[in-house]
């Protein structure tokens, strides 16, 4: 990387989704573009995206304020916040926009912190998740975050034809339970021919000696995508279970987010996350995890006056599991 230049606070607005659980928004620090490894993947866009080592890079500011400024447009809900850079001017800008999020009430998600910024985040609100195989930065983010007691976990990138076979997947579970995370999440790679393309880059640029070229791409270009996926995933849900690991993050609440609402929220995300093959069903359920997390109030007085159902526009199972995720919430 030959410098960075500052710009204004670069924050992607609109729902997204991140390992199951919705985000409202993206804060971009940078530092991503340039330095360290050529490929990084991205769990949001699940992709495999390139880095070029001798760009000039632009970097947001370092000031809070304007982080919070930025961020306060977006929707209800959380934000990610990341990649952090490995400049300190990265670093700096990487730090102000969480605490930018966290001054807008929200809760944040840090997306591959640096270590060295782990040790002086605050507890409340915050996660952390490491995208990606599980490298030296990585476990030692983790374990800076078990240490500081801050929820962290992988996003594991599943990836046919290189990340799928059992003893990959049992080895990423076995890695993150090490360095002390609390989950480890699969995330399914897109599959289109630029996500193909670019995984079979990847590979033979990190693992060299594993196939030859013919041999990678055949796999890859001719594996049954979905299915295949779909198996690892699943395979990796079991093993995760298996070590005590959950499959999912945790949904950080921010100070502006009533507790008791991101519980409801989360427990119909987690409950869509279980068969996301029944599309309209997940469809109404991330839906209803949306209207809490937009509703604007706290809805355990309603529940307790008996009135929820009047407000809540989804029936059944749906109704009565946000009512008891909200009725059993621990916050007061």
């Amino acid at each position: 990387m030959t410098g960075a230049e500052e710009r204004p606070p670069r924050v992607r607005l609109g729902e997204a989704e991140l390992a199951g659980r919705r985000i409202a928004a993206r804060a971009l620090p940078g530092g991503d573009e340039a330095g360290g490894a050529l490929f990084r993947f991205d769990p949001v866009e699940r992709r495999i995206l390139g880095r070029s080592t001798g760009a000039r890079a632009s970097v947001g500011p370092d000031e809070p304020e304007a982080w919070r400024l930025a961020i306060r447009r977006a929707p209800a809900g959380s934000v990610l916040v990341g990649p952090s850079g490995e400049t300190e001017r990265s670093r700096l800008a990487f730090q102000a926009a969480v605490e930018g999020a966290r001054r807008a009430g929200r809760g944040v998600y840090l997306l591959d912190p640096d270590p060295r910024d782990i040790t002086g985040s605050p507890r409340d609100g915050v996660v952390a998740v490491f995208a990606g195989l599980i490298d030296g930065r990585a476990r030692s983010g983790l374990e800076a975050a078990s240490a500081a007691g801050i929820a962290a976990g992988v996003l594991f990138p599943i990836a046919p034809g290189w990340t799928t076979g059992d003893s990959r997947l049992d080895g990423a579970a076995r890695a993150a339970a090490d360095a002390g995370a609390r989950f480890v999440a699969p995330i399914p790679l897109v599959n289109d021919g630029e996500s193909r393309r670019r995984l079979v880059e990847t590979v033979l640029a990190l693992d060299p000696g594993a196939d030859s070229a013919e041999e990678l791409f055949h796999r890859v270009h001719h594996s049954a995508w979905e299915e295949e996926s779909a198996r690892a995933c699943a395979r990796l849900r079991e093993i995760a279970r298996d070590r005590g690991l959950a499959s999912l993050p945790p949904r950080p609440a921010g100070a502006a987010e009533p507790r008791g609402n991101s519980q409801a929220a989360a427990r119909l995300e987690e409950l869509a996350e279980r068969d996301p093959g029944d599309e309209h069903r997940f469809s109404l359920l991330r839906a209803a995890a949306r209207w809490i997390d937009e509703s604007g109030r706290d809805l355990r007085p309603i529940v307790a006056e008996g009135n929820f159902r009047k407000i809540f526009p989804f029936g059944g199972e749906l109704a009565r599991e946000a009512e008891d995720a909200l009725r059993t919430s621990p916050w007061s």
